[in-house]
Parts: structure tokens; sequence; C-alpha cells
């Protein structure tokens, strides 16, 4: 939580100059899909359902991208696993993201994905977490990306609407050419690769090294998104001059800021809104959760929530940790309206 507090307690970083219109403002296609700006809410584990989806939407985001949902459990009618199907008037266009390492499989699952209203299929190739990959799913295709081209190929023959894959640079740095597999994948039908430039061994540690990604831009010819360490307008810049990617992916930078989104994609610093504004927001996003999973388990997931949206927004703490705390839903709703009384007599 520190961390986030020193972030946000920095002054608004302003985009650099530059002449033309803005990059990522503008639309573009995945296949047949129009996308109105180049900026994409990344697929969050644990934490991309249609509310956290709608709201990035309503933000700015021109894409989202829901969190990864198992190939199997959809092929079992797994009840959960369904439920993370289901999609919102307000959220489109959007992408489903599943996992897997069967072919036929995966096949299956795309079909259902387009039925449930999905605008784009992508595969998960880039989650480093051991038990996602030793089931063969995740950046566990890269360790063969002949099968990985033949996940990508069995999934576009079964659908209409897009395939896109996301994926990291390797297994471990240096043990595959990215650009060479996006090549095949491309070859294979995907209409768009989001490129995360570190190895699924490195998970989230050190920086991302986009002219990795410029190279995987330079192979192909369908458009490439940019995913990994890219926060703000000026990130942003900066990564599109650098590999000619067609947008950006953004995940962290979007938790408790849906601000972010809109911010990037016109090119502006990164507003500052106030304590009444974020409680507000924040308020109604718990209100969504509620009403999607019932409030005894929207107190469990919204608990990271909180610090989230309210760390270094001039709320205590204490208040915050005890947010965290709070045994109910109702509790910690009241505890919200609490303080946004107190922000809104404070004028903040």
């Amino acid at each position: 939580m520190r961390a986030l507090v020193a972030a946000r307690a920095k002054d608004p970083v302003a985009p650099p100059q530059a002449e033309g219109p803005w990059p990522l403002s503008e639309p573009f296609r995945v296949g047949s899909v129009e996308i109105p700006n180049r900026v994409v809410l990344a697929p969050l584990a644990g934490i991309g359902n249609r509310p956290f989806r709608e709201q990035a939407r309503r933000h700015g985001a021109g894409l989202v991208v829901s969190e990864m949902v198992a190939a199997h459990g959809i092929r079992h009618g797994n009840q959960r696993t369904r439920s993370m199907l289901e999609l919102g008037a307000g959220e489109s266009p959007v992408a489903i993201q599943v996992f897997g390492g069967d072919p036929a499989v995966m096949a299956e699952a795309a079909r259902v994905v387009q039925d449930a209203g999905a605008d784009i299929v992508d595969i998960n190739m880039g989650c480093p977490v051991p038990k996602i990959m030793k089931t063969g799913a995740g950046a566990a295709l890269l360790a063969d990306p002949s099968k990985g081209e033949a996940v990508v190929r069995a999934m576009v023959e079964a659908v209409d609407i897009p395939v896109s894959v996301k994926m990291r640079r390797g297994i471990r740095p240096g043990d595959m050419d990215p650009a060479e597999t996006a090549r095949r994948f491309e070859a294979a039908g995907a209409s768009l690769i989001t490129i995360h430039p570190r190895a699924a061994a490195d998970e989230y540690s050190g920086t991302a090294d986009h002219s990795i990604s410029a190279s995987v831009v330079a192979a192909v010819d369908v458009p490439v998104l940019l995913s990994g360490d890219i926060a703000d307008a000026a990130g942003a810049r900066d990564a599109m001059a650098m590999t000619g990617a067609a947008g950006v992916m953004i995940g962290r930078a979007a938790l408790g800021n849906p601000w972010a989104l809109g911010a990037i994609a016109r090119g502006e610093a990164e507003p500052r809104p106030g304590a009444h504004q974020v409680l507000d927001e924040h308020i109604a996003f718990c209100e969504d959760i509620a009403a999607l999973m019932g409030p005894d388990r929207a107190c469990h997931y919204l608990r990271k929530f909180h610090s989230w949206y309210l760390a270094g927004r001039g709320i205590d703490d204490a208040d915050i940790q005890a947010l965290m705390e709070d045994p109910t839903f109702d509790e910690a709703v009241a505890r919200l309206l609490s303080l946004r009384e107190r922000a809104r007599i404070a004028g903040t």
C-alpha cells in the first residue's frame, strides 16, 4: 500500500508534446471489429468481471478483456465458469479470454464465447502461474509454438469472430524468438497479438523491455498491443514511438483508478479527482459487485479495492484498514458513506 500511496502523491505527469493527433485516440480494427480507441483494459485474473469492465468502458477504454476463463470449465458446464461469460450491455466491444492447451477443447470454448455475445475471443498464452502452466495452458503453450499454433488455428476455424493472442516473450529470457512465434500465430489466423515482453519465469519482476515488443510489431501485419509497465500518457507515447504498435493494454494502473484509462486515451495528464468523487465511484462499484455476486462474496472480493481506490486520496490509513476488516458488506458500505459525508463537509 505504501508504494501506491507514494505513486499517487506525485504530481501528475504531463504527456509529451508532439505534432499531429494523439495516436491512442484513433480507432482501429481487429478483424471485422472496430475499436473506438487504442487503450485496452487488460485481462486481470480474479478482478476483471463485468462491473469492472463496464466501469473501464465508461471511463474511456476502447476495448475491455475479461479475466481468463477455463476452457475445460466451459466444456463441463461449470456454473461459476459459465457465469463469467455473462456480458453487460455497456461493455461492448469486449473480448473474453480463455485458457487451455487442447485445440479441440479451446475451439469448443471459442464457440461458446461467440454465442455469449463476445466481439473477440482471446487466447491466454502469458499466464505464468504454475498451476495453470502445469496443465499445458497459459505461457506453457510457448514452450511448443506448434501446439500454440494448433490452438489458434482450431479456434479461428471454429468461430466467425476475431481470435487474438496474448503472449509473453517466452518461458525464460532468450529461449525463443517471440517475433517468429507471433508470425506463426498470425499465419494460423490470429487477428491481434498482445505482447508482454517479460518471460514467464520473470513473472512481473524487472522492467518490460519494449525493444522486444518492437520486434514483434515489425514481424507481423496484424495489430499489436503493448502490455507491461505502461501507466500514463507519457509512458504510452514513449512505448508507441519506440515500437510502432497499434495500442496499449493497461492493467495494474487501472486498479482503483479508472480515470487513468480515459486520460491515456485522450493523451492527458492523469486527473486528480477529489476524495468525494473517488468515494462516489467506489461506492457505486461496490453496489454493482454486490448485485453480481451477493453481499458475502462481495465483502471479501472488495477488500483489496478499498486500498486501491483510497490510498493517497487524503483518507486516513486507519480508515482504509478498518474497511478491509469490516466483517459484512453493509458495514463496509456504511463506513464508505460516512467517509464520503466527511469529504463533502471538508470540501475534498
